[in-house]
């Protein structure tokens, strides 16, 4: 499975691994490196969503694509919000909100010409629906 990579768009590379970087991010960053509680809390799950993500991602589909760049918008506003923290916790949202940014970015950047193709061809139908 992992030998088909080269066969698959750097966007979609890119965005699959912040993806999965974001997960690791988000888990050890509520588990252990600067969790709300000691010991961790229960913020970690916010990190499940990205899990459902990541299969799809990897395996090119459009649909799980295009949700994903909605989803990840929820992690990049967690960042720019708990950036104004100090310390440990500026470090993690400044690298969370980078993370998103990459992937949403990617995401876009993947699905632009795949949104462009389906343009083009909803307007070829259209053209050849008027003429009958």
């Amino acid at each position: 499975m992992l030998k088909d990579w080269r066969n698959k768009s750097p966007y979609q590379l890119i965005a699959t691994a912040a993806f999965v970087d974001l997960f690791i991010l988000c888990v050890a960053w509520e588990w252990f490196i600067s969790p709300l509680r000691p010991g961790g809390s229960w913020l970690i799950l916010k990190a499940i969503p990205l899990l459902f993500a990541i299969p799809g991602l990897w395996k090119g589909k459009v649909y799980t694509m295009q949700w994903a760049s909605m989803l990840i918008l929820l992690y990049i506003t967690e960042g720019l919000v708990r950036i104004l923290e100090t310390g440990t916790n500026f470090w993690m949202a400044a690298l969370e909100t980078t993370l998103g940014t990459i992937g949403f970015v990617c995401l876009l950047a993947f699905l632009k010409p795949i949104k462009a193709r389906a343009k083009a061809a909803k307007k070829e139908r259209e053209a050849a629906e008027s003429r009958v």
